[in-house]
């Protein structure tokens, strides 16, 4: 299959996905939690997603593409964070923590394997 957009990324995908069931997931977060944790956790894992479309956009430029993709591992590892926080306060149960922290750390994965061959994804 030929990638004509970043919708075409696995990594995309996986990302996206995992930032909707957060959004899902924090829409039972406590009232007092809106403008902290379930804004951060959202922002965060929608942010792994934008970061890794502007990558693509700017897979031309190695430098570019890198530093892009350096936000997007920045903002996995965030969400991360977010996901120990809702454990943390029983806002989430131990077995959706588990599955969201490893398949973020799945995304990191991919991430990180683009960002050590930027050559092979120019155009």
């Amino acid at each position: 299959m030929k990638i004509r957009s970043h919708r075409d990324l696995d990594v995309y995908q996986i990302a996206f996905k995992a930032s909707m069931e957060i959004f899902e997931l924090s829409k039972s977060f406590p009232k007092e939690e809106k403008y902290s944790l379930t804004d951060q956790i959202r922002r965060a894992s929608r942010s792994v997603c934008a970061n890794i479309a502007e990558a693509f956009r700017k897979r031309r430029y190695p430098k570019a593409f890198v530093s892009k993709l350096s936000d997007a591992e920045g903002e996995a590892a965030e969400t991360q964070v977010w996901l120990e926080y809702s454990f943390a306060c029983e806002y989430i149960s131990e077995a959706t923590y588990i599955r969201l922290f490893q398949e973020y750390d799945r995304i990191l994965g991919k991430i990180v394997n683009m960002a050590l061959k930027p050559e092979s994804w120019k155009f």
